[in-house]
């Protein structure tokens, strides 16, 4: 199928978008936006920075060589419950594209407030797999908060702010997914606490979220004679001509998240069982990570405001895989390192990746798009995730597992010169309604 190219004509924008009200990145009601994407954070990476404590705590911690007897259940068993919290985020398919036909403010604070009182509930489960279907449970809500978020900035916004104002969101829940895991390492929270520190967001999130604004885009097609929600199809459907483009486009997401699932969310385990650095030494990592991942937006940023989201893409993506062969492969030093320069890519990615998924698709299947994507990285994460612990436990060691992960990834990134540039395109160039 012939992917479909962007249309440059500013004329017609201009007669399309009579009306509508386009916001400043740093506008209040995007910044309440970036609030519900640092909660989702929170609540989603507390289950990475506290999986130690939780293997321990529903395992059987030893001193014995093997990397089960270190960690307390085996690299399988954590490997096949972080499977099921992630493959759970494909129910977050669905909540997004309801977003097409109910609105994307109501669907996305429902999907907060409910995905945080879930991680909550949480903190009373009595065995490590009552955890997991708890956790699970909510993941597809916050998965969805963060989705609609990226869609919210973007549709808010021109071309000019655009890739900012998406920046702002990924930066917002790496904020979030940062203070759970400081709280973790620094105050030595153990993991129930934890969990039960998401009231926090949750109370932020029902006071301040009534500044969160319906986007003028989808408002003012909403108002038009064909309405997306009248038009016989289910949540998630994304019309024919644009198809292709979205097969690419969440193939590499794929491939992506087969490296960030493992190289993130088994580091903690890695450093802290494996290698034996103190938590409160690990946590140090993270505000460092943090600096990284505020260079890396920046970066990320400029270089797809000013060479095109496309070749942005293809480094990050490629630095993603080379950072998560490292973090596996030279000890501790390895490790951090390759710690911080994963968050730095997957920083560098996320502008490129945020406007373009959102530049490429029309408003009215817009949030529906962005569900499947969001659905190939559950995808994605959660067979690098198995296929990982699987090779560690087949192998007896990381650094294998992560060559094995990471080289085919590394070489799919060219795949991106294959999609449009978009770059300094209005949504309504770049992916017109029929």
């Amino acid at each position: 199928m012939k992917l479909v190219q962007p249309q440059r004509n500013h004329s017609a924008w201009l007669r399309h978008t009579v009306g509508m009200r386009l916001r400043s990145w740093i506008h209040p009601a995007i910044l309440a936006t970036a609030l519900l994407a640092a909660a989702a954070g929170f609540a989603q990476f507390g289950v990475t920075a506290a999986l130690g404590d939780v293997a321990r705590a529903f395992g059987k911690a030893g001193n014995g060589p093997s990397i089960s007897e270190q960690i307390g259940l085996s690299l399988t068993t954590l490997g096949i419950g972080l499977g099921v919290i992630r493959l759970a985020s494909v129910g977050s398919l669905p909540l997004t594209g309801l977003a097409d036909r109910m609105g994307r403010r109501r669907v996305i604070l429902i999907c907060c407030l409910g995905g945080l009182a879930f991680t909550i509930a949480s903190a009373a489960s009595p065995s490590y797999w009552w955890f997991i279907a708890v956790f699970a449970l909510g993941r597809p809500l916050l998965s969805t908060t963060n989705a609609l978020a990226a869609v919210i900035a973007a549709e808010q916004t021109r071309a000019a702010d655009r890739a900012k104002a998406v920046a702002l969101i990924a930066a917002a829940y790496a904020m979030g997914a940062g203070a759970v895991a400081l709280v973790r390492g620094i105050w030595g929270v153990e993991f129930r606490t934890l969990f039960a520190l998401s009231i926090v967001p949750l109370l932020l999130v029902a006071v301040l979220g009534r500044l969160v604004q319906e986007p003028d885009r989808y408002a003012l097609l909403q108002r038009q004679e064909r309405k997306p929600w009248t038009r016989p199809h289910l949540p998630g459907a994304v019309p024919t001509r644009f198809r292709a483009r979205l097969a690419l486009l969440a193939s590499l997401g794929f491939a992506a998240a087969f490296v960030t699932g493992p190289a993130t969310t088994l580091l903690f385990v890695y450093v802290e069982n494996v290698l034996g650095l103190a938590p409160s030494t690990a946590a140090w990592a993270v505000p460092v990570a943090g600096l990284g991942g505020l260079a890396g937006l920046v970066l990320g940023r400029w270089a797809a405001d000013r060479i095109g989201r496309v070749p942005t893409l293809v480094v990050a993506q490629a630095g993603i895989a080379i950072a998560g062969a490292l973090t596996y492969s030279a000890g501790i030093p390895g490790a951090i390192g390759g710690y911080i320069g994963s968050i730095s890519a997957q920083a560098a990615l996320g502008p490129a990746i945020g406007v373009l998924g959102v530049e490429l698709f029309p408003t009215s299947t817009r949030a529906s798009a962005a569900g499947w994507f969001q659905a190939a990285g559950v995808l994605g994460a959660v067979a690098g995730l198995i296929t990982f612990s699987l090779l560690v436990d087949v192998f007896g060691s990381f650094t294998p597992a992560a060559l094995a992960v990471t080289i085919p990834v590394a070489l799919s990134s060219a795949a991106y010169l294959f999609l449009p540039e978009t770059r300094g395109l209005e949504l309504e160039q770049s992916a017109p309604e029929e």
